[in-house]
């Protein structure tokens, strides 16, 4: 496969991965948390929450619908729905069902670093577009910032994940919550996504830039002859 082939390859994996990262940091469906059903024919209160907010839920449970493993769910269900930004949390309000403090700063740190993913993925589409635009020498020069950029949002794509994922398990694990089961929902699917393509396209994209390896045992990397991407 010509190598020119392998780098477009590379950059639409890198679209895709992107996309994936995009629609996780935008969305609030990382994990779904739900209490236990002690009766039916009433209604519990499941949560589900992102990187910015979290959305409570009463959804009514009859004997029908009950899903033993869902507990209070699943959450598409019908139901009221309230949502409220973390940032307009105060100490205090909720205490019964939310860890405020150790929320809080739980998902500051994940939205922190997920920025800085896409501020990496940012610095990596303009390394890309100049690449694309750019002639010459400087076109190929460009090509190894951008795999780095875009190998760097993939480890904090993943960073984010773990502390998205310790964020969840401390709140199953308190005593002060009604939570008591959980699973990670599609926005978690998709940062998941994201953090493989950007990580292992941004690699290879760094590869493939790379100088051409000699030829014959006697050769240096600097003798080889360079191999321009047309």
């Amino acid at each position: 496969m010509h190598k020119r082939t392998k780098i477009k390859i590379a950059i639409f994996v890198l679209v895709v991965g992107m996309a994936c990262m995009f629609t996780a940091v935008v969305t609030d469906h990382w994990a779904v948390l739900s209490p236990p059903v002690v009766r039916f024919n009433e209604t519990c209160e499941a949560a589900h929450f992102g990187l910015w907010r979290l959305c409570k839920k009463h959804i009514y449970i009859t004997e029908q619908n009950y899903e033993k493993e869902q507990g209070c769910g699943p959450i598409s269900l019908p139901g009221d729905e309230n949502c409220t930004y973390f940032r307009h949390f105060n100490p205090g309000q909720d205490a019964e069902i939310f860890e405020y403090k150790t929320q809080k700063e739980y998902n500051i740190s994940a939205a922190a670093i997920s920025i800085f993913s896409l501020a990496f993925m940012i610095l990596g589409s303009l390394c890309l577009l100049g690449s694309c635009t750019g002639k010459g020498k400087g076109r190929d020069y460009l090509l190894k910032p951008a795999g780095m950029f875009f190998a760097f949002a993939g480890i904090c794509a993943f960073i984010s994940l773990e502390v998205m994922r310790q964020s969840v398990k401390r709140m199953i694990e308190s005593k002060e919550t009604i939570w008591i089961t959980y699973y990670y929902a599609w926005s978690f699917a998709c940062a998941c996504s994201g953090f493989v393509l950007l990580f292992l396209a941004g690699i290879a994209l760094l590869v493939l830039s790379m100088p051409q390896m000699p030829r014959n045992p006697w050769e240096t990397c600097m003798d080889a002859e360079p191999e321009q991407v047309e």
